[in-house]
């Protein structure tokens, strides 16, 4: 298939620059892939949506104030830097960088609070910043910014600070927020429990893997980069059992879709497999054609043009034969939110497929 494949026209003015006022009530599309029909819904509405029974599984990895300015000490410019990953060194992180490929090894910064730091080398599109004393997520908090996706056209604010992370967010280390969770509130939490669905936690580090561009012309040649996940053993335990009472498994992002379909060891006793526990890492991409292992149902938001997230939710929908049902299915889809002016992106809209 190819990239282009995977474009849609999108006003500028549904690209949501603020959040709802509400977590809980952004626009909910539900879409039957079995019929293709589409109903309209808010979010807060979910309990009713779902079947008792059911188990919801999030991402609680928790965002870093990772987007920070720096100053060239050769030309004095601000430079912005995307702390993506730390290395086992505190000191070392991978980095983002416009205009990358100015930023040669030996290029110092300053930053805030006295820290500086140096170019040390390259990762494939990354950069290396060595920090003259070890960084944590206190210092982080305190000089960093909210990083928000270039999409949002103004600066972060203390409203993005609370926002642009999930109420249940524990464990640090995304550079991005897992942003399908964005829309859930305590209140929520609550109906859903009340409803008898039940609630799993596991944790994806949302990075590269997750937010850099599809590039190639034909998307099958296309390389993830590796995102680190955790899941527990009772998490594994319910998961599994859940599968084995054959109720619903409904992932909450996408991030948790590829932790779920990276952990899944199959055979031949019943549930069909089983969740390998504690650390592990995934680089894999998920696009029309995959046949999914764990996950019945998927609450996501509206992704961006040509981008690994919307061919994953396409490989979602799908239910014909040929790998292009679901494409067509989620492009279509997308043209009705368009027309009924629905919210795009992080801050936007969600859609449950089931």
């Amino acid at each position: 298939m190819k990239l282009s494949d995977f474009h849609f026209d999108l006003p500028e003015s549904l690209v949501a620059q603020y959040p709802s006022p509400r977590r809980d009530q952004s626009r909910l599309m539900v879409l039957d892939r079995s019929s293709g029909r589409r109903e309209h819904h808010v979010v807060s509405e979910l309990p009713a949506l779902l079947e008792p029974g059911s188990l919801l599984v999030f991402n609680n990895s928790r965002v870093r104030k990772a987007r920070l300015s720096g100053r060239s000490l050769g030309t004095g410019v601000d430079v912005e830097f995307l702390l993506v990953e730390q290395t086992s060194d505190g000191s070392l992180w991978r980095v983002m960088v416009r205009r990358a490929r100015r930023r040669r090894r030996g290029s110092r910064y300053a930053f805030p609070g006295g820290v500086e730091a140096e170019i040390a080398g390259e990762d494939g599109e990354l950069r290396l910043l060595r920090f003259d004393r070890p960084i944590d997520d206190d210092w982080l908090d305190r000089y960093g910014h909210v990083p928000l996706p270039p999409y949002i056209k103004r600066g972060d604010d203390e409203r993005d600070g609370e926002r642009y992370q999930t109420i249940y967010a524990r464990e640090t280390g995304s550079a991005a927020a897992p942003t399908a969770g964005l829309h859930f509130s305590p209140e929520l939490f609550g109906a859903l429990a009340t409803a008898g669905i039940e609630t799993v936690f596991i944790t994806l580090h949302v990075g590269l893997g997750t937010f850099l561009p599809v590039r190639a012309e034909h998307i099958e040649e296309h390389h993830m980069h590796r995102e680190n996940y955790t899941i527990d053993r009772e998490t594994a335990s319910r998961i599994e059992k859940a599968r084995a009472e054959g109720r619903k498994i409904v992932a909450v992002g996408t991030t948790s879709v590829r932790a779920l379909e990276a952990a899944w060891t199959p055979d031949d006793s019943p549930p069909g497999g089983t969740l390998r526990r504690g650390e592990g890492s995934t680089a894999m991409f998920i696009y029309p054609g995959y046949r999914f292992r764990v996950v019945d149902q998927l609450f996501t938001n509206f992704h961006t043009p040509g981008s690994s997230l919307l061919m994953l939710a396409a490989a979602f929908a799908s239910t014909g034969p040929g790998p292009g049902a679901g494409r067509d299915l989620i492009l279509e889809s997308y043209a009705e939110a368009i027309r009924n002016g629905y919210r795009f992106f992080s801050y936007g809209d969600a859609m449950l497929i089931r």
